[in-house]
């Protein structure tokens, strides 16, 4: 079950506070109603993403609070601002990039952001390999992501070391560039639920830093099948009946079977674009013209494993039907 935490507000115990004011209109004049197309046109790829309930929910929230406090402005009322420093917690494959990037771009056509850029990094992108080599790291990342959103993949790993790797001054240089540009920058931290359970629990202080917490839960099979569904209709191809009655059995295979971090819908993809590449091979060599539908059906034989030439043994699966490769690209 996805949970949403809010970090504890005016605590006398805790010297967290609401420290985001909301930026002004950038449009420079635009036409209220084009803004407002963009906003919809975000929120409308949101709700087409598959799953993730409690996450459109929040965002909705978010979405709201923004702009009552507008309005309340706007009426000469006091305005309440709001920390949206965030914790994603979940396997790969599970929205948590996709998310963060249209919240980018939301917060930018809110005015919450100036610019809305998703950037990206990891340990390797921060830690540096010498003193002072970490710290000018961090700041040229940080100074990438003012006005957008700075996503750091797999942050548990700046905890690892022990207490000279410098990782926890990577950490450091972020909390403090979370309070120098808290105006105009969102941080995320994302990564596996335990791993950043653990990070947070032997860093106590960011906690507080962080009041919204996400948990992004495994898709289930049904999901898998609708997003596979998705996929296949923006590159124009169509499962044939008995090809996701087929698929069905290979994602509940790999869901109840496979490796505990089976990739979720980067699974789903590699299973789809080999299926794809497969059936490629198996229309290139037709000697007649081949019709639309062909063209744009998957059908269940290119979902199933080949045969094998003789004499080589299967060490694969023992289930009948489904890939002989593993398609979880995790690390």
């Amino acid at each position: 079950m996805l949970r949403v935490k809010f970090g504890p507000q005016n605590n006398k115990n805790n010297s967290w506070s609401p420290a985001r004011p909301l930026q002004n209109n950038r449009a420079g004049g635009e036409p209220e109603q084009a803004g407002r197309r963009r906003v919809e046109a975000v929120m409308a790829e949101l709700d087409k993403m598959v799953g993730l309930e409690p996450v459109k929910n929040l965002i909705k929230e978010l979405r709201a609070f923004v702009e009552i406090q507008q309005r309340r402005r706007g009426e000469g009322l006091a305005a309440s601002s709001t920390v949206m420093h965030m914790i994603f917690k979940g396997n790969p494959g599970t929205g948590k990039s996709t998310v963060a990037r249209l919240m980018g771009r939301l917060f930018k056509e809110l005015g919450v952001l100036t610019q809305g850029q998703l950037i990206e990094v990891e340990r390797a992108d921060l830690v540096g390999e010498y003193i002072g080599h970490t710290a000018h790291k961090a700041r040229e990342q940080l100074k990438k992501a003012i006005g957008g959103i700075l996503f750091i993949d797999e942050a548990y790993s700046l905890a690892r070391g022990g207490e000279k790797d410098f990782g926890r001054e990577a950490i450091d240089v972020l909390v403090k560039g979370m309070e120098d540009y808290r105006d105009n920058l969102i941080l995320i931290l994302a990564g596996y639920r335990e791993e950043m359970e653990y990070f947070l629990e032997i860093n106590p202080g960011l906690r507080s830093r962080f009041p919204i917490q996400l948990e992004f839960p495994d898709y289930t099979v049904p999901e898998l099948l609708a997003i596979a569904r998705v996929m296949l209709a923006e590159r124009q191809y169509v499962l044939a009946p008995e090809a996701a009655a087929e698929l069905e059995k290979i994602l509940r295979r790999e869901v109840l079977l496979g490796h505990r971090y089976n990739g979720n819908a980067r699974m789903v993809r590699n299973i789809i674009e080999r299926a794809i590449r497969r059936q490629a091979l198996r229309l290139v060599n037709k000697k007649r013209n081949l019709s639309r539908r062909e063209l744009m059906y998957i059908e269940k034989e290119d979902l199933l494993r080949p045969d094998l030439p003789a004499g080589v043994k299967d060490e694969g699966s023992e289930l009948p039907g489904g890939p002989s490769v593993c398609y979880n690209n995790t690390r």
